[in-house]
């Protein structure tokens, strides 16, 4: 019997769909699943679902639940990562309302920026005990994580537990695809493509239908004309200006949706130029908007799942049910996924992040090598990097002015405050966080 643990199991909606894709896998749907988390209320929640869509599939699977991270993880043959620390409220909340009270304004501040800084100060910690359990309980386990900063995880992970099998896994690359299949009028699975680069920083390096026809000029002649419908899909309050116009000045288009991207580059958030956000239509605090609508929807979402005698699920776009089935059966599959970069993307700095096809099977997770990523894509993508690099080194040496470094060299952050600011919004960050990030940067705070 295969054992999936999932840590962060409070994340209902995307526990259910995780653990729905599984159970629709006949290779997996024996699997004890061992759902994790410290907040008693959302775990009894995610049980009942998880029982819901157990009986709902007609699976022989078994669930069990842990307040205890080790007793989850004995054992497990998967372990899946899904957790905020600090939550929303009051550490998400902070990355915003103390950037903002400096003019530096953000949209998501989850990856990149101040905001991503500041999440990877707070959760790489926590996957390092992870990964510590993991070496002692479960060490042939599979790590999917779903945690944000990824590249900023992955490398923090990859750097001190180098023998733990992990993979970083987001929805970027298959989003994007079927959004831009629906801005041509074409059926996503139709569809080639190759994407390269980091997460949140990929770029489609080729896209094709079918038949092989580059689809990169019918794209620029339906931008020009007004023709492609660039509401998007996944977020209606953000069109696709952004990646559009980036699109046409670079010449490939990015897999990360137009807030995410806007806030990675210094082009288009300027507070001397209200002007942009405007015209590229661009969502500030879009993060704290969506959390608050969550939050508010959550309690009729559940009860309405508490009502229902069945749980229908149809499988989601995440790889992570993919990729499980691939290593149990050995039937490969392709995914996208994060790892280090070991000679992956040999443009890029060794033991970074980086986001390439991913061949699965029996041996696990192996990276595809990308040599032919064009230099200027490069050069963007080492702007995000350098900001990576620092807080990561910043959590390894326990030296808090690499976190300074990293804020003085985040593009977002450069082209709006000045170094003394910079260094001053970091202060105030550290001390507001308080016992959410380690005593070595709170040491700082009060010297």
């Amino acid at each position: 019997m295969t054992k999936i643990t999932m840590i962060g199991a409070g994340s209902t909606v995307f526990m259910k769909n995780l653990i729905g894709d599984a159970l629709l896998r006949p290779s997996l749907q024996d699997a004890h699943i061992a759902l994790m988390d410290i907040d008693p209320q959302r775990l009894a929640q995610s049980e009942l679902v998880a029982r819901k869509l157990i009986t709902s599939l007609g699976a022989p699977a078994r669930v069990s639940t842990h307040t205890s991270q080790r007793e989850a993880l004995d054992g497990a043959d998967f372990v899946i990562v899904a957790f905020q620390i600090g939550g929303f409220k009051p550490a998400t909340q902070i990355d915003f309302d103390i950037p903002n009270a400096y003019g530096l304004r953000q949209t998501i501040a989850d990856t990149l920026g101040i905001g991503g800084i500041m999440r990877g100060l707070r959760t790489v910690p926590h996957l390092w005990r992870i990964a510590e359990d993991m070496a002692q309980l479960c060490p042939k386990a599979t790590m999917l994580q779903y945690v944000n900063p990824m590249a900023i995880n992955t490398w923090a992970l990859t750097a001190r537990f180098p023998d733990i099998r992990q993979v970083g896994l987001c929805h970027s690359v298959q989003n994007t695809v079927e959004e831009l299949a629906l801005d041509l009028g074409l059926d996503h699975e139709t569809l080639r493509y190759r994407s390269a680069g980091i997460n949140h920083m990929a770029f489609l390096l080729e896209l094709t239908d079918a038949g092989g026809r580059d689809l990169y000029p019918a794209m620029r002649e339906g931008y020009r004309a007004g023709k492609i419908p660039l509401e998007s899909r996944w977020n209606p309050r953000c069109p696709n200006l952004v990646r559009y116009e980036t699109f046409m000045h670079l010449g490939y288009f990015a897999t990360e949706s137009s807030e995410h991207f806007a806030e990675y580059v210094p082009w288009f958030i300027k507070s001397h130029r209200p002007d942009l956000i405007e015209k590229f239509r661009i969502p500030l605090d879009e993060y704290p908007t969506r959390c608050v609508e969550q939050i508010n929807a959550w309690e009729g979402q559940y009860a309405a799942l508490q009502q229902a005698e069945r749980i229908e699920h149809a499988r989601s776009n995440e790889y992570a049910a993919t990729i499980m089935e691939s290593i149990v059966t050995g039937t490969p599959s392709v995914i996208y996924g994060n790892l280090a970069n070991r000679g992956v993307i040999p443009q890029l700095p060794q033991g970074c992040a980086v986001e390439v096809p991913c061949l699965v099977n029996h041996n696990g997770l192996q990276p595809t090598v990308v040599d032919d990523i064009p230099k200027h894509l490069l050069a963007l993508m080492r702007t995000n990097v350098n900001v990576q690099e620092l807080t990561v080194e910043a959590l390894l040496t326990e030296n808090v002015e690499h976190l300074y470094h990293a804020a003085c060299l985040d593009p977002r952050t450069a082209a709006e405050l000045d170094l003394s600011q910079i260094r001053s919004l970091v202060d105030d960050l550290l001390f507001a966080h308080g016992d959410w990030i380690p005593a070595w940067a709170r040491r700082k705070c009060a010297a």
